[in-house]
């Protein structure tokens, strides 16, 4: 995050890299790992990269859960 902050363990976050919504599930040296919010493998992330998730940003990503769980149970 730019003001230096780290997110709290279960903030939602944006990462400006990946350009991906994800949960911190924890600090791993000088990087946050992230996870996608309805699972699946984490990923490093750049603190600097990296902000709170906006509720637009937030909503789609949530939807793009539900529509990945709803295929797979076709």
């Amino acid at each position: 995050m730019r003001d230096r902050r780290l997110p709290a363990t279960g903030a939602a976050v944006f990462d400006e890299r990946s350009r991906r919504v994800g949960l911190v599930t924890g600090h791993h040296g000088p990087h946050l790992r992230l996870r996608p919010l309805g699972g699946g493998r984490e990923w490093h992330a750049d603190p600097a990269q990296v902000r709170p998730a906006g509720r637009d940003e937030l909503l789609s990503a949530q939807l793009a859960e539900v529509n990945t769980r709803s295929r797979r149970a076709l």
